[in-house]
Parts: structure tokens; sequence; C-alpha cells
């Protein structure tokens, strides 16, 4: 398990990371999001032992961050963003080298970097330097590396980046069946990966704490959240207000065919819409009820804590 307790970072008089708390049990994949310079990678450097909190403490497995960074280390598989290498090694080279950092036993050298090969189909490249592979290869090479010594807990950030869409779902399918004994924290600005891989969410704007629950629970805060999205046959006229059920707000989509509904606590049922539309000679063509919009709901909740 890991314990953040109101832990606070300041570079001269700038407050990176301010009086932040959360706790992770095993099998949790939490997404942890934030905008740029919200103090996610300080948080992350923290956590791993490579910055000292200025204030507060950072428990894992019971061990302090401040006073056993050598034994919190031991349990944490790291991949910084811009999975830093050595590139003129080979990536076998470098793997058997992190293995060695990593004091596992030579008996075990082998098997795990085979593992871990394996997982992050490394097999094609393995005797190639790491600084002629492709960004994305580069990425997974970082993601071995975090996998070496099957540490109990897994901190990620960006760990798609680069990555193609094939490879992308292959990821996350590697981080869903490692979350089942694992602890995994995922530092993403990929919205996407949040519903894709994660069962909670926590979000920091300049450097607190503004949200802490599941994705669905994020979904819900948005505006968009079961609206109803429409597309209609021709082009929204002024007359568009007198097909909308009294009461209903309503906005313009993506085009002048789309059209959004804001129920609210009202209950609309399709042949009622069809209805009210048809008298004033639109059809809708497609329809659906949105599940919110997490780009919207990001902004919104980043946005108060800023301001």
């Amino acid at each position: 398990m890991i314990s953040v307790k109101n832990i606070t970072k300041r570079f001269a008089d700038f407050t990176a990371v301010n009086q932040l708390s959360f706790d992770v049990s095993p099998g949790d994949v939490v997404g942890f999001l934030g905008p740029n310079g919200a103090g996610k990678s300080t948080s992350m450097k923290m956590i791993t032992g490579f910055l000292t909190p200025d204030e507060g403490d950072i428990l894992v497995n019971g061990s302090s961050v401040r006073t056993e960074p050598g034994k919190v280390q031991a349990q944490i598989g790291y991949l910084p963003e811009g999975a830093p290498a050595y590139g003129d090694m080979t990536v076998l080279a470098f793997l058997r080298f992190i293995a060695e950092v990593r004091q596992i036993s030579t008996a075990q050298i082998n098997s795990r970097i085979a593992d871990v090969v394996a997982k992050v189909e490394l097999q094609s490249v393995l005797d190639k330097s790491i600084e002629a592979l492709s960004k994305g290869f580069k990425r997974r090479v970082g993601l071995a590396q975090a996998l070496i010594h099957d540490p109990a807990i897994l901190i990620l950030d960006e760990p798609t980046d680069g990555l193609d869409p094939n490879q992308k779902h292959q990821v996350r399918n590697l981080i869903k069946n490692l979350a089942k004994d694992k602890i995994v924290i995922i530092s993403t600005h990929i919205l996407e990966e949040v519903t894709a891989v994660c069962n909670r969410v926590v979000i920091i704007a300049n450097g607190s704490k503004c949200f802490d629950d599941t994705p669905q629970a994020l979904l819900q805060n948005s505006r968009y959240y079961r609206a109803i999205n429409l597309s209609l046959d021709k082009v929204i006229g002024t007359d568009i207000t007198q097909a909308i059920p009294q009461g209903v707000a309503w906005e313009k989509g993506t085009d002048d065919h789309n059209l959004v509904l804001f129920p609210g606590q009202q209950e609309i049922h399709l042949h009622t819409l069809e209805a009210h539309f048809s008298e004033q000679g639109y059809q809708i063509e497609q329809m659906f009820v949105e599940a919110g919009r997490l780009d919207e709901v990001f902004r919104s909740i980043t946005l108060q804590e800023a301001g």
C-alpha cells in the first residue's frame, strides 16, 4: 500500500506540490492527471524517492521514503518521462545491466529478461542498439526495465507515449493484467487512457488535489453526462426551438446538422423527440446518449481549481 501524507515540495519561491494526500491499495490502477506544471512529475519523483518532500511523508508498505528510500525503491518499477536509457547499449545488454543493478540473482537473470521481453514484445530488437530504435520501441524498453525485478508497485509516466494504436492496446492490456497483483500509478495526458485502464482518477492542479474518485464519477461531473446527441437530416434553422421539448436546454453540436440536448432530470422518450422534430420538418437520423466528455470535465475541474 502507498500512503501519501500531506506532502509539499518547493523550488525557491515556487510551490510545486502543496499538501497532497492520497492512499493507493493493491489492485488500484490510478490515473494521475493534471495540466502541465500541475506537479504530477514532482509528485511521482517524491513517491519513488528521487526527491524528498519538504513537508509530509510517503509510506510504501510501511516504509518511509524519507528514512528508508532504498527499501522503498526496491519495491517500485519506474518508467520516467522520456524513457532515458544508454543509447549505445543493445536492448539485451541494457536489460541485463538493469537486472544486475536490481541485484537479481545470476540464476534468475535470464528468466526475468525472457519474461519481460515476451510481455512487451522486444524479441525482434534485442541485438539492436537503443539509439537506433524507434520512439515506440524505446518506450517498450523503458517498460521492460521497469518490470525486470517484478515489483509490487509500478509508476509509469506516459507509458503509451509514441506507440501506435496496436501497441497502445497491447500495453494497456498488459497494465490491466499486471494490476491483478500490483499497484499501478499512471501519469498521462491521454484522457482516453483513464477509461481504458484505470479504476481510479486523481487530478491535481496548482500542486493540490482537486478530484479523487472513479472514472465513472469523473464522467458524471461532465455537463454532457446523459446529454442527448442528435444528427438531423437537414441544416438546423431558427425554427429548431419549436422542436425542442419545453424546459430542455440545448446547443449546436459539431456541425449544422448536429444538436445536443440537456434534459436534466426530465425523462425524454425517443418517440416524443421524433414527433417534436417531425412537426417542424426534421427527421432524426442518429441519436445517442452521451457518457460524458473527459476533456470538458477535466478543463472544468482544473480551471476551477486555478481560479
